[in-house]
């Protein structure tokens, strides 16, 4: 059904074909951990939601595979926070910015960037160094869902705590990231959003989470329990 509607969403002209191939990627690893959130994944949604609350200038990115897959999740939890929204995309025409714009707002989102961008990531040469000052700029928390490895580093040069939500534990994207999440978009989202409004107002609990945190971690458990669910089969057999 998912991949149904993304094919829609090709046809509409929100999805690019090698969004499809993304996708494709990151279920591989989501049947890998038993299409379920585990306990890596939780304990680094967690830290998401500890350090998007302790931020002076949080925002949530989105592109056109995370508009499709979970709109309505990623508004949520943009005005949990509360957080700003921008649409950053890679193949980039201003016809299709102005399609997930208005489709993020026929969802119920307000006051999205991303119409007019006037700043510019460094060290980037694709259209997706293309931002709003106001926005992605001068962010110091951002959330990444599904995003390429090239603007993750980027975005980690600028200084900036960045969140990524990518199923692939090995991608540059995770790698690199202060807070890689490996979790289904939708189960994230929902997670990241149900523990800012546990953890709101509770500044000795984020604090101990922040601090105790840790992005090697987050990777090498994410890794070891792909690794023994795959030892698990031949047991079992």
């Amino acid at each position: 059904m998912v991949r149904e509607h993304l094919a829609d969403m090709v046809e509409q002209g929100l999805v690019t074909p090698t969004g499809l191939i993304s996708h494709g990627r990151g279920e591989a690893f989501d049947y890998l951990m038993g299409e379920k959130t585990i306990a890596p994944a939780l304990e680094a949604e967690k830290a998401a939601a500890a350090f998007l609350l302790r931020a002076k200038r949080p925002i949530v990115c989105v592109n056109g595979n995370s508009v499709a897959l979970d709109p309505k999740g990623l508004i949520g939890l943009a005005k949990a926070v509360p957080a700003k929204m921008e649409v950053n995309i890679f193949h980039r025409t201003e016809e299709r910015m102005e399609q997930l714009i208005a489709y993020m707002e026929s969802q119920g989102a307000e006051g999205i960037l991303g119409r007019n961008p006037d700043s510019r990531i460094p060290n980037l040469t694709s259209d997706r160094a293309l931002c709003t000052k106001e926005g992605i700029y001068d962010s110091d928390v951002i959330v990444v869902p599904i995003e390429d490895g090239d603007r993750a580093e980027a975005l980690i040069a600028m200084g900036k705590i960045v969140i990524s939500i990518d199923l692939n534990p090995l991608s540059r994207t995770s790698k690199v990231a202060s807070v890689p999440i490996s979790d289904e978009i939708t189960r994230a989202v929902a997670n990241i959003t149900r523990f800012v409004e546990e953890l709101r107002g509770n500044d000795a609990e984020i604090d101990r989470i922040i601090g105790g945190y840790s992005q090697k971690n987050t990777r090498r458990d994410t890794i070891q329990c792909i690794c023994d669910a795959l030892m698990s089969e031949f047991k079992e057999n």
